[in-house]
């Protein structure tokens, strides 16, 4: 029998992804956004394709998906600075609202639920690199704090569907992923610096580039993502590429395999960045057999074409 999927923000970047890798695992899928953050764009190619339907529609509301289904992932919310920044009662309402309402959908069909987290959990982690069993270091009342307390609320209301109601739930932690079909005006790292590298703008590296982070690239993440719905593991998950860069190497990096001539500019570093990310993978290898096979050079040059593309169409 045929399993069907919904994935709520499935037009996002990581969302689509994940809708292209189900359906070639012969999943139905069944991907519902508002377009608040995400775009037809990432989708556009599965459209018509057999097994995928798109439905507009904010999840904050109820919810109501016709036959069974097997899997629901909950991928919907702003999640770069920019956009929750721009968009903090949005963030809230999706986390808090938003998940109380797939969980809810979830109970209802008997479905298996993923709960995409993020290493934001942890805010400006005083313990690294970050396990699990770390509970972090947030402002809840920071700016920022309307995309981590979010995601902390919506772990927690995870895990209470799944104690109290006895949901099949499993919580990825997502730490910085990079690939095709992100933004170019989202506001992480990755998509700014090629923008400004291939149009020959100034680089923008807030404070003095010394905070680090670690990036993955999409196809590892998926690959550990639906590793994780497929396991028996309930408790919050990292997922992601345990190389550490400071954002001043990853721009220079950047800036390198653009071949550009660039220069990198600093502007003040935004309240309650942290000052380091690396996951702590240990658990996911032990438990999921998984880790990145992807390294940031060979990441980056898969992901290049996709920015070209992107600034030459923004150019004509």
């Amino acid at each position: 029998m045929v399993r069907r999927a919904l994935i709520t923000g499935g037009a996002g970047f990581l969302g689509s992804h994940l809708a292209e890798r189900l359906l070639e695992d012969g999943c139905e899928v069944i991907c519902m956004d508002n377009l608040l953050t995400g775009t037809i764009d990432n989708i556009v190619h599965l459209l018509g394709q057999d097994g995928f339907t798109f439905v507009k529609q904010d999840v904050t509301q109820f919810i109501h998906v016709a036959g069974p289904l097997d899997f629901i992932l909950h991928f919907a919310s702003p999640a770069s600075p920019i956009d929750y920044l721009e968009l903090p009662i949005q963030t809230l309402k999706v986390g808090s609202l938003g998940t109380h309402k797939a969980l809810g959908l979830a109970k209802e069909k008997g479905a298996r639920f993923l709960l995409a987290s993020t290493s934001e959990t942890y805010g400006d982690p005083q313990v690294h690199p970050q396990p699990e069993t770390y509970w972090g270091n947030v402002n809840p009342v920071g700016p920022r704090g309307v995309y981590d307390e979010a995601k902390r609320f919506a772990e927690a209301m995870t895990m209470a569907y799944h104690r109290y109601h006895g949901v099949e739930t499993r919580i990825v932690r997502i730490f910085n992923t990079y690939g095709p079909r992100m933004r170019l005006d989202d506001g992480r790292a990755l998509p700014a610096f090629m923008g400004q590298a291939l149009r020959g703008e100034s680089m923008t590296v807030f404070g003095d580039g010394s905070q680090t982070r670690s990036f993955c690239y999409v196809d590892d993440l998926v690959t550990g993502i639906l590793t994780l719905l497929n396991s028996d593991e309930a408790e919050p998950t990292n997922i992601g590429n345990p190389g550490e860069f400071t954002i001043l190497q990853f721009a220079e990096k950047v800036r390198e395999l653009c071949g550009s001539k660039s220069d990198i500019v600093h502007q003040p570093l935004p309240v309650d960045d942290p000052k380091v990310r690396r996951p702590d993978i240990s658990k996911a290898q032990r438990v999921l057999g998984w880790e990145p096979k992807i390294q940031l050079e060979e990441g980056l040059k898969l992901t290049l074409p996709y920015f070209q593309e992107r600034v030459r169409a923004d150019n004509a």
